[in-house]
C-alpha cells in the first residue's frame, strides 16, 4: 500500500494520485443532485464512482454531474450492470469518449438477487482494460487469491466487499479482508455493505487504504450529516490504525497497579 506520512498530512496515493481524505462515496440513490452535492461537500470525498448507464459525463447539461467540482473530485465511471469482460470493456471505452478519463470502478455482477462480482469475468475484464490503458479499481469478493491476481494484472488497488451491495451489514468477510490487506501490495479499499460509521472505523482500523460508501449516506435520513458521521469515523479508524499497539488480554489489567499505589504510601 502506498501511503504517504509527513507530520499531521496522511495521504493516499493511488496510480499517481493523491488523496487526502480516504471516504470514497457512490452517487445513486439519491434524492436529489442537490442532496447528493451537500453530502459530498461534508464528507469531504475526493472520489465519487458514477454508473455509466445512469449519467451523461459529457453533457453540461446533467444535473448530478454538474453539481461536482471536478477540479478537486475525480469522478469515476462504473461498470455497473455489466454481465461479461466485453461489456465492461465496452462501457469504459464509451466513458473514456465520452470525456470521463482512465480511471474505472469494474464491477461485474450477472448474479441479480445478491449482486456478487463474477470473479472469472472480473479477473479477465481487469486484463483487458489494464492493456489499453485504464487506471482500475475491481470491486470483488473478499477473495485474496483473486485480489492478488489482479494486484499481478495491474491494478493499482482492489475493493473487496464487506458484505453484499446495499445490505448494510457491515464487514461480514472481515476475516478474508483481514487476509488481503496483509498479502496486498496496493491499497485494499472495502467497498459494499458499510452500513454504520463505526463500521468504516472497524475497516480502517484492520488497515484498509479506504472505504467506499454509498447506500448508507444516500438513504440516511439526513445525508449531509450521515457524510459528515463517515468522514469523522474513517478519520478515527485511521488514526487508530496508526497509532496500533495496544494489546488484548483476557485478564484485567489495573490501569493503576496496587502495588505502586502500596508502595507509594510507604514512601510517605
Amino acid at each position: 500500500m502506498t501511503s504517504k506520512i509527513n507530520n499531521n498530512h496522511d495521504t493516499l496515493e493511488i496510480a499517481g494520485r493523491e488523496f487526502r481524505n480516504r471516504l470514497f462515496i457512490g452517487t445513486g440513490k439519491y434524492p436529489s443532485a442537490a442532496v447528493m452535492s451537500e453530502a459530498v461537500k461534508s464528507s469531504g470525498s475526493e472520489l465519487l464512482t458514477v454508473a455509466l448507464r445512469r449519467m451523461d459525463l459529457d453533457s453540461g447539461d446533467d444535473e448530478f454531474i454538474s453539481s461536482i467540482d471536478r477540479s478537486k473530485v475525480l469522478l469515476v465511471p462504473n461498470t455497473s450492470g455489466a454481465r461479461t469482460a466485453e461489456e465492461a470493456f465496452r462501457l469504459s471505452k464509451l466513458a473514456r469518449a465520452a470525456g470521463g478519463g482512465d480511471w474505472v470502478k469494474l464491477e461485474l455482477t450477472p448474479e441479480p438477487r445478491y449482486l456478487l462480482p463474477d470473479p472469472v469475468e472480473t479477473l479477465r475484464a481487469a486484463g483487458l482494460l489494464v492493456k489499453n490503458g485504464f487506471t482500475v479499481l475491481p470491486y470483488i469478493n473478499a477473495d485474496p487469491v483473486l485480489a492478488k491476481r489482479l494486484e499481478e494484472e495491474g491494478c493499482p488497488a482492489v475493493m473487496p466487499l464487506g458484505a453484499p451491495i446495499g445490505s448494510n451489514r457491515g464487514l461480514r468477510m472481515r476475516d478474508m479482508i483481514e487476509i488481503i490487506i496483509e498479502q496486498s501490495k496496493v491499497p485494499v479499499i472495502v467497498d459494499a455493505g458499510l452500513g454504520m460509521p463505526s463500521h468504516a472505523a472497524a475497516a480502517m482500523e484492520m488497515g484498509a487504504a479506504a472505504v467506499l460508501v454509498n447506500t448508507a449516506i444516500a438513504t440516511a435520513a439526513d445525508p449531509p450529516r450521515a457524510a459528515r458521521a463517515f468522514d469523522m469515523a474513517v478519520r478515527a479508524g485511521r488514526e487508530a490504525f496508526l497509532c496500533s499497539g495496544v494489546r488484548s488480554s483476557k485478564s484485567a489489567r489495573a490501569s493503576s497497579p496496587a502495588g505502586d499505589f502500596i508502595g507509594w504510601l510507604q514512601d510517605r
